[in-house]
């Protein structure tokens, strides 16, 4: 969508309940601009702060992002110091907003392995918006789906060893209760994946739980992504047909 142009008119029945993004493209949006790749994270985050309250008044009821998977340690080191700073400044600005909004904050990853500032940052902005009741603003940090697949795999194998689960017993329901989503209940599974940039592949991302989301790849950069933006995939993922396998009437 071009910055002047309008949002599409929504369904306010048909909202996605839950909404992942894979937040791509802040390299290529600062190196258009001819500066550092840090730029580009800066502005990220600052959109990520729009557009989390745009998803909110919107009614969605979980925003997930991607903020920092575990393949990202494969980056410069400058890079990585300054990305694990960016939730720091992050949530000292944004908390007092995110209690504002109603919003609550929960983070999903290898948490153990971060810095201990980042770890800090993270967990005290769970315990602050922890009696938030509007939308969850939950990040996968230092996450990857194959690893989070590895470690449900692992706690329901000492299960089984243990007697305290057959094997014959475990079916989709067990796997779902050992996955990092497993908290959001109900609202696991995303309904709708948007990733940004022209990227079109789900890197290790929520492998499980995008099984039937509607995905929709945004040629946008995440720094230029706009609350315009987030209703156009909206309004792409309303005029779909979700049949979950199935047949509809």
């Amino acid at each position: 969508m071009k910055a002047n142009q309008t949002a599409p008119q929504l369904d306010p029945a048909r909202i996605p309940a839950h909404v992942a993004i894979i937040m791509d493209g802040n390299g290529r949006w600062a190196k258009k601009r001819l500066l550092p790749r840090i730029a580009g994270h800066k502005q990220g985050m600052e959109v990520v702060k729009t557009i989390t309250k745009a998803a909110s008044r919107l009614g969605v009821k979980v925003l997930t992002l991607y903020a920092f998977s575990t393949e990202n340690w494969k980056r410069p080191s400058g890079e990585v110091n300054y990305l694990m700073k960016l939730p720091v400044d992050f949530f000292s600005t944004f908390v007092p907003e995110l209690i504002a909004e109603n919003v609550q904050v929960k983070v999903m990853g290898e948490l153990d392995a971060l810095p201990a500032h980042t770890r800090k940052a993270a967990t005290d902005a769970i315990a602050d918006t922890a009696a938030n009741t509007g939308m969850i603003l939950n990040f996968a940090l230092n996450y990857g789906s194959r690893d989070e697949l590895v470690s449900a795999v692992q706690q329901i194998s000492q299960e089984v060893a243990a007697k305290k689960l057959a094997p014959e017993a475990i079916d989709e329901a067990t796997i779902a209760a050992h996955l990092m989503t497993a908290e959001l209940g109900p609202l696991a599974d995303p309904d709708l994946l948007i990733r940004t940039s022209g990227e079109e592949r789900l890197s290790n991302f929520l492998l499980w739980q995008l099984a039937y989301s509607e995905l929709v790849f945004s040629q946008t950069l995440w720094p230029d992504f706009t609350p315009a933006t987030l209703q156009a995939a909206i309004a792409e993922y309303q005029s779909r047909d979700r049949r979950f396998g199935g047949l509809t009437k």
